[in-house]
Order: structure tokens, then sequence, then C-alpha cells
């Protein structure tokens, strides 16, 4: 059986912590993703550079942190959303599997917050699979536009019996954009009660993995001190029949 691996993970921009008292996680992170041994990992918050945290950080990798966290053979695929005063950050893709295709599209509702989507094609199992990364808005309605908005790029960008994986924080306090996603076509493990954030103690599930055109076999969390030190999210792996 072909099993797809596909994890989301919001790394917090590689830095944990408010102040003086702040810590870089990037290099634990970097051994965090090899950990998942997923095929295919959504990242979020993800720097591209900050000339700031470079200078107070000693140890900040001279790379790009996409490809800073991407296990050796892995390709790494990077997409800005939200460019700063210091630097930008954004979504990313990292994919044991060759890449295909890569696409964006801005999905900023607001001038206050900066969002996007990233769309990658990877040839897996002798499959063309399309994932979507997301990082949705902190506003109810501005996810509800935002998932209108997803709808209308799939119909547009991919084809009707495409496999499709969306997977990334989508915010949503409650699951109410289930139903939403679920008239899009997409599905996730709604059976099961994945609390990803906070990561200390975990109350919600903010972070999702929908597919349609694949079978869903199990969906699960890591555990443990290492995971909730990393970031203020924990990550969620999924796991599909291809």
């Amino acid at each position: 059986m072909a099993v797809l691996r596909v994890a989301t993970y919001n790394i917090h921009k590689g830095v944990q912590g408010l102040g003086p008292a702040r810590r870089l996680e990037i290099h634990n992170l970097g051994h965090a993703v090899e950990q998942l041994d997923a095929d295919i990992v959504c990242l979020q918050e993800v720097r591209k550079l900050h000339r700031r945290e470079e200078q107070y950080f000693t140890r900040w990798p001279e790379l790009p942190q996409a490809e800073f966290l991407a296990p050796e053979g892995y390709e790494a695929v990077y997409q800005t959303n939200a460019t700063t005063r210091h630097g930008e950050h954004g979504n990313a893709l990292l994919s044991r599997w060759p890449v295909v295709s890569r696409g964006h599209e801005d999905m900023s509702d607001h001038r206050f917050e900066q969002r996007g989507l990233l769309h990658v094609a990877v040839q897996a199992h002798g499959r063309l699979i399309n994932v979507i990364v997301l990082h949705l808005g902190l506003i109810a309605a501005s996810r509800v536009r935002q998932i209108e908005q997803l709808g209308r790029f799939i119909e547009r960008e991919i084809p009707k019996r495409a496999a499709l994986i969306v997977a990334g924080d989508f915010n949503d306090w409650g699951g109410k954009l289930r139903a939403p996603m679920n008239a899009l076509g997409l599905s996730d493990f709604a059976g099961e009660r994945m609390l990803t954030y906070p990561s200390r103690l975990p109350l919600a599930q903010l972070d999702f993995v929908y597919a349609r055109g694949v079978k869903p076999l199990r969906v699960e969390i890591p555990r443990g001190r290492i995971w909730w030190r990393m970031s203020d999210h924990l990550p969620l792996i999924a796991e599909f029949k291809v």
C-alpha cells in the first residue's frame, strides 16, 4: 500500500518567547522536522530573512529558514506572504518527492494582515498530488472570505479529479470552517480530537489537513516537552492511501 505522510506545522518564525528572554529554536526545529518523517511538510510563519533577529542571535542560520529546515534529499519551496520593517515571512513546503510546479495567490483580506496560499504539485507514488499551504486570518469574517477565495482558486487551477491536500494554520476556533471546506469536496479527520494550540496546554485545533482524491488513514500529534518548547503550535501529521 502506498502511503503519503503529510505534516503541517506553524513554527512561529523559529523563535519562542518575547523580549530579552526570547530564544532561538530553529536548530531544534530542524531536528524536529526530521523526526516527523513526513513526505510533505507544510510550514507557516517561516522567515526568509530578518535583519534584527540575525544581529541579535549569534547562531541565526545563514540560509533562509525553509532551506535550513529541509532534511537531506528534500526540496524546499517558499513564498513570502508578509513584508515587515526588518524582513519577510510566509509559507513553505518541504517535499521528499519531486516538485512538478509551484504557484501562489495573495489572500490578504485587509491591510492589517498579509496572507497568501502556496500551491505546489508533487509527483508521489506515480500520482500527481496538489498541495495547498494556508495560514488564514485572525478575524472570523476574513477566514470565511478566504475559504471562498480558496474555492475559486481550486476551481480555476486544479482539475476536479486531481488529488488535493489543503493544510495549514486555519485559525479556526471551534471547527467553523469545516462545513465550507466539506462543500468544496475536502474532508479532514473530523471524528478525531486533535488539539494543537497552545502547544503547552492544547485547548483547540487550529491546524488542519483536508484532502480529496486520497483515502484518509490516520492522524496524530507528537507529544512531549520538546514540542511545546519549540513553537506555540503543535504539528499535525496525517497519512493517506494514494
